[in-house]
Order: C-alpha cells, then structure tokens, then sequence
C-alpha cells in the first residue's frame, strides 16, 4: 500500500519561497504520476503541478507558472516542489498524490493521497 507524507510547509512573508516534499513508502514514486494539489477556503481543489514517470515531464498551473517547479529524486523516493516568490493567495494546505497512470492536473484521477502541509504566506 503506497504511503505519501508531505512535509516542508510553514509561515513565510509575501516574495519568500518554500520547498514541499513528498516522500513515499510502500511503493516506488518512480512507478507513478505525481501532483501537487492546494485548496484554499472557499475554493475548489487546484491542481498546481504534476511530474510524469515514464518520461519525467512536467506541468504546472498558469497561477504557479514561472515560479513552482516539481521535480523528483529517485534514491530518496521523493518529489518535491519547489515555491518561489511565494504570494498570500498561494496560502492553504498543499497535499501530494500518486497514480499509475499519467500525470494530469485532475485531482479525481489520483488514488493515492498524503494528509497534507500547510502553507501560509503573509506579513
């Protein structure tokens, strides 16, 4: 049973920057589609960025573009994501998934999901 804890997040001012990790038991992250997802209150759950495993391409949402990169790191069996230029509106809990099948920003098509790390940007 694949096992995803997300880690990293925190309270940081408006500009900073902040690296997320996902790390996984139970399974290799090298076999599976990765996203990162954040809903903030009031909203719809946002998928901000996915790796592929096959080919290790990568996506990312217009709102993070330019300024979050995924990326992943096999020997640690972990992916993270990399936040820079970290705005308030970026501010909610950031949760990873994993699924066998190709990357895609549609949180409905993961299987596999951590619990989350909250992200907080303000001043």
């Amino acid at each position: 049973q694949l096992q995803l804890v997300e880690s990293g997040g925190g309270l940081v001012q408006p500009g900073g920057s902040l690296r997320l990790s996902c790390a996984a038991s139970g399974g290799t992250l090298n076999y599976y589609a990765i996203g990162w997802f954040r809903q903030a209150p009031g909203a719809q759950r946002e998928g901000v960025s996915c790796i592929n495993s096959d080919d290790g391409s990568t996506y990312y949402a217009d709102s993070v573009k330019g300024r979050f990169t995924i990326s992943r790191d096999t020997a640690k069996n972990t992916v993270y994501l990399q936040m820079n230029r970290l705005k308030p509106e970026d501010t909610t809990v950031y949760y990873c998934a994993a699924d066998p099948g190709r990357a895609t920003l549609n949180s409905y098509l993961y299987e596999s999901w951590g619990q989350g790390t909250q992200v907080t940007v303000s001043s």
